[in-house]
């Protein structure tokens, strides 16, 4: 499993207020990602960063900071972003 430390350390660039990482792996076992050894997870992240951009400008400035571990640890990945503003 992903430790939130490792998950934090490659996000601060985004200067997040919160993170909050729930792993989802053991509903997918069996699944052709979760046997090569990637989890699934779900993945809450707060920043001021996030300020005037898209969702989608979110989710690409999140997979850029987490890019090192998208290739073997995570293999699915469902993101919620949002500003400290945001409900």
């Amino acid at each position: 499993m992903i430790s939130v430390q490792a998950i934090e350390r490659l996000l601060a660039a985004l200067e997040p207020e919160s993170v909050d990482l729930i792993d989802d792996s053991a509903h997918h076992v069996g699944h052709v990602g979760a046997r090569d050894g990637g989890g699934h997870y779900q993945l809450t992240v707060i920043s001021p960063r996030f300020e005037g951009k898209s969702r989608l400008e979110r989710h690409r400035m999140v997979y850029a900071a987490l890019r090192p571990l998208m290739q073997r640890e995570i293999h699915a990945l469902a993101l919620r972003t949002r500003t400290p503003g945001e409900p």
